[in-house]
C-alpha cells in the first residue's frame, strides 16, 4: 500500500506542477457560502498552491453575492477542478460527499457528529475506492486536530484519563441545528465548560412571528446535538447582537508512562471558530490528493501531507 500511495502521489503532482514556477496547483471548489465557506475562501487566498474554480451555493440569491470567483447553484456547472471542500451543515455532508465521490471528485468535510463518524467513514470508503478517489472526513478542530492531540497524549501516556473541555464560545454546528428548528428566525448556541468534559449549552433564540417558545425549546432540547448536555434555551429579541465567533478548548490527560504515574499533559487554545475550521479544511484538501483511494479521518493521514512545502525542507525545519 505504501508503494501505491507513493505512485498515486507522484502521478497527481506530475499532472499539476507548473513547470516554470515549480508550484503545485490544486484546483478546488467550495461547497457552501456561509461562515465556513467565506473563511475557506480567505484561507485559499493565502495558499500559493491552490486555485479556486468556483463556489456552489443553493440556499442564497446568487445575484447578491459579490466575489471574484464563479458562483453557481449546481456543481455540474463548473469544471477543471480536483477537490471539493464541503462547507455545509453536518447532517447533509453524507449525502453531498457520496454524490461528489461518485462523480470522481476528491472531498474534504468538517462533519462533526462524533457518533456517526465511523459509520460514515466505512460508507464513504467503499464509494471512494469504487471511483478511484479519496475523502477526508471530520477535518475540523474537534473532531479533527483535537483528535490528533488526544492520540499524541496517549502516545506519551498510554494509560490514563483524558478530558476535553470546550469553550466558552459559539458552537457553529449546534447553532445551525437550533436555527433549523421550526419557528426559529435566528439562533446562537454557546458552549460553557463545567470541567472534566461536562458542558452546558446556552441557546439564544430569536423567534418568528407567532412561534411557540415552549415548543421551540422542547424541540431543541430533544435534538441529538443537545440531548446529552444540560441545555438552556433563552428567547432574545435580536440574536445578532450576541454573536461572537470565538471559541476554545482545553485538553488534559493524567496518565502513566511505563510504570511512572502522575504524568500531566495539557493542550489549550483560544480561537476564531470559522477561521480555524476553514484553515484545517484547506490543509486537508492539500493532503487528500496525496492519499490512496479511500476515506480517512485526520488521525489516519500523515501530518506532513497537510503542510505546504517539500518533504525534506519540512523535516529539516520541524523535526
Amino acid at each position: 500500500m505504501k508503494g501505491c500511495h507513493f505512485i498515486l502521489s507522484e502521478l497527481y503532482f506530475n499532472k499539476r506542477v507548473n513547470k516554470g514556477a515549480g508550484i503545485i496547483m490544486i484546483k478546488t471548489v467550495v461547497i457552501g457560502y456561509g461562515n465556513i465557506g467565506i473563511a475557506v475562501l480567505e484561507a485559499l487566498s493565502q495558499s500559493h498552491d491552490f486555485a479556486v474554480a468556483g463556489v456552489v451555493e443553493t440556499n442564497m440569491d446568487l445575484s447578491k453575492i459579490k466575489i471574484d470567483y464563479p458562483i453557481v447553484d449546481n456543481i455540474d456547472k463548473l469544471s477543471g477542478f480536483d477537490v471539493a471542500i464541503l462547507c455545509t451543515p453536518s447532517r447533509v455532508v453524507p449525502m453531498v460527499a457520496e454524490s461528489l465521490l461518485n462523480k470522481g471528485i476528491y472531498t474534504v468535510d468538517a462533519y462533526d457528529i462524533h457518533s456517526g463518524i465511523c459509520d460514515l467513514r466505512r460508507k464513504l470508503d467503499k464509494v471512494a475506492k469504487k471511483n478511484n478517489v479519496a475523502s477526508i472526513i471530520s477535518a475540523g478542530w474537534d473532531p479533527g486536530t483535537d483528535s490528533i492531540v488526544r492520540a499524541l497524549m496517549e502516545v506519551m501516556a498510554p494509560k490514563g484519563i483524558t478530558y476535553t473541555d470546550f469553550g466558552p464560545g459559539m458552537s457553529m454546528g449546534h447553532s445551525v441545528v437550533a436555527r433549523s428548528v421550526e419557528g426559529v428566525k435566528n439562533a446562537l448556541s454557546m458552549t460553557i465548560p463545567l470541567g472534566t468534559g461536562v458542558h452546558r449549552r446556552m441557546v439564544y433564540v430569536e423567534l418568528k412571528d407567532g412561534a411557540d417558545f415552549a415548543k421551540v425549546s422542547k424541540l431543541i432540547k430533544e435534538d441529538d446535538y443537545f440531548i446529552h448536555d444540560e441545555t438552556h434555551v433563552i428567547q432574545v429579541p435580536d440574536v445578532s447582537a450576541l454573536i461572537d465567533k470565538g471559541h476554545g478548548v482545553n485538553i488534559t490527560r493524567k496518565g502513566v508512562s511505563g510504570i511512572t504515574q502522575n504524568q500531566n499533559i495539557g493542550f489549550r487554545m483560544s480561537i476564531n471558530n470559522p477561521a480555524l475550521t476553514a484553515q484545517i479544511l484547506v490543509s486537508c484538501a492539500r493532503a487528500v490528493v496525496k492519499q490512496a483511494p479511500g476515506c480517512y479521518t485526520m488521525l489516519e493521514v500523515p501530518l506532513i501531507d497537510m503542510l505546504s512545502g517539500d518533504k525534506e525542507s519540512l523535516i529539516h525545519r520541524l523535526v
